[in-house]
């Protein structure tokens, strides 16, 4: 039945209503004019079975919630602005401990939203992520350890040795990887850019890197960013069972705060920001 029959059937029973109607064209206005008023329009005109008569609901006292156009902008500024603020205070925290704030479960709830949701170029999906807590933690900055035991001057080596310590005494380590074999399907796929493919690749690594990086400071994390790679890939690789495509890039290491980051020097905007036609 089309909407303008429902209304033309209600205003002819109607006028024989206020005739001498009767009671059954009485009952037939009645049920229309319940039917109008208390089924979804769209339902008006399906099976009477799918639209039951119900009682009107009683008229709710509370005012409407309304969003003027400079209401919803003001939300999305505190929104954008609560952002930003995180984004400054991610910051480098050397000094940590094995004390995490949060869980581990919600640590690697944290990566794995990350992973799936740092673009990558062509949606080439090339970032793989190692999470390494506790034992495995300490296990991987006692490699470290060895290693550059073996190549950094006597001299030289106190003060590698303590950054070590530092490192090992936190909870726990991220490590960031590229599949290589990703990298080279993509280059076959689209020679044109094939010389691209792993700057791309390394720019969406960086990217999940922040990300993860300013999630945990949002948990109340500390954590700092580390580059010792390849020095510990073969040792990594033979492990924890990577697989020879993945390419190590870095290591977040992350716990306990024990202490607070020391001031940023900051250049002058003006040498590094131009605008153009605003």
């Amino acid at each position: 039945m089309r909407p303008h029959t429902v209304t033309s059937a209600v205003l002819s029973l109607s006028r024989l209503s206020t005739s001498a109607a009767s009671p059954s064209t009485t009952r037939a206005v009645s049920t229309l004019r319940a039917l109008a008023s208390t089924c979804p329009t769209q339902r008006l005109f399906t099976s009477p079975s799918r639209c039951d008569l119900v009682k009107p609901q009683a008229k709710s006292t509370a005012l409407p919630t309304t969003f003027t156009s400079s209401a919803r902008y003001s939300t999305k500024m505190a929104s954008t602005d609560s952002f930003l603020e995180l984004v400054k205070t991610r910051r480098t925290y050397y000094a940590l401990n094995k004390e995490l704030v949060v869980s581990k479960d919600r640590i690697q709830d944290i990566v794995k939203k990350a992973i799936f949701e740092v673009p990558s170029s062509f949606n080439s999906q090339s970032n793989r992520v190692l999470v390494l807590f506790g034992a495995d933690h300490d296990k991987l900055w006692g490699f470290a350890t060895e290693i550059l035991k073996t190549i950094v001057p006597e001299d030289a080596w106190k003060h590698t040795a303590d950054r070590m310590n530092m490192f090992k005494a936190a909870a726990g380590t991220v490590l960031f990887f590229e599949d290589q074999d990703v990298v080279n399907k993509m280059q076959e796929k689209f020679p044109l850019y094939s010389d691209k493919f792993p700057i791309w690749a390394m720019q969406s690594d960086a990217m999940i890197q922040y990300v993860i990086w300013t999630a945990f400071t949002a948990e109340g994390l500390g954590a700092n960013l580390q580059h010792y790679n390849p020095l510990v890939d073969a040792k990594v690789a033979s492990e924890w069972g990577i697989p020879d495509n993945w390419k190590l890039n870095a290591q977040l290491v992350f716990g306990g705060r024990t202490s607070e980051p020391g001031a940023k020097d900051q250049m002058p905007i003006e040498e590094r920001f131009k605008v153009s036609g605003a």
